[in-house]
């Protein structure tokens, strides 16, 4: 399918400066696409590792508790865990990944906190319930990550979709379109200058032959 334009020279000339920039541009998104997709692998394997991990703990630390809520009654229970000792503060920035603003959380938390995360004194609660959030406090650094990962990957996925629609816009109409226009605009030109040519050699005909006369 061609463009539809005057086939003039200086239109000839725009249309191959074009050309070339479409395929300059065709070049670099396909190296973003590719760069793109390997760093999206790299994460999506360590997002799938980090969820197993993370989701064996979560089932441990829920078995625990289960265990605890059989050997308590609810109300030990419900007083034990109501009232949360330990706090937690998240950073979040942004990282560029290919033009992809990606989050990056950072997971804060004091010393004094992080070496005691229970809220109840041990006289009345069980060993499982001590388990159970002593699980809950070491894996919650892995949930931040993995909530960073999988956000991460779903950016990144988007961008990746929306760089392969530009690469084959590019690649299976844009440039083939110049093209077929520059083939059209060069067989115009040729066209002209053989008509023009011939034109030329009528007049010089026309000429000799009224010197002749």
């Amino acid at each position: 399918m061609e463009i539809r334009v005057n086939p003039t020279r200086m239109e000839f000339n725009r249309l191959k400066g074009r050309l070339k920039m479409a395929q300059r541009g065709h070049k670099l998104l396909k190296d973003k696409r590719d760069e793109l997709m390997r760093v999206f692998l790299e994460l999506v394997r360590e997002n799938k590792n980090l969820r197993t991990r993370v989701e064996a703990e979560l089932s441990r630390s829920f078995a625990n508790f289960l265990l605890a809520s059989a050997v308590m009654s609810g109300e030990t229970l419900e007083e034990a865990i109501m009232y949360p000792k330990a706090a937690v503060t998240l950073n979040m920035e942004k990282k560029n990944v290919m033009s992809v603003n990606v989050p990056k959380i950072t997971f804060l938390q004091g010393e004094e906190q992080s070496s005691d995360a229970y809220p109840y004194g041990f006289a009345n609660t069980s060993g499982e319930l001590d388990s159970s959030i002593a699980t809950l406090a070491e894996v919650l650094p892995s949930l931040v990550r993995l909530a960073e990962l999988e956000k991460a990957v779903y950016l990144l996925a988007d961008e990746i979709d929306k760089t392969r629609r530009r690469v084959n816009a590019l690649e299976h109409v844009l440039v083939p379109q110049l093209k077929d226009t520059i083939k059209y605009i060069s067989m115009k030109l040729d066209e002209n200058e053989r008509g023009a040519l011939v034109r030329l050699m009528k007049i010089k005909d026309i000429v000799r032959g009224e010197d002749s006369a």
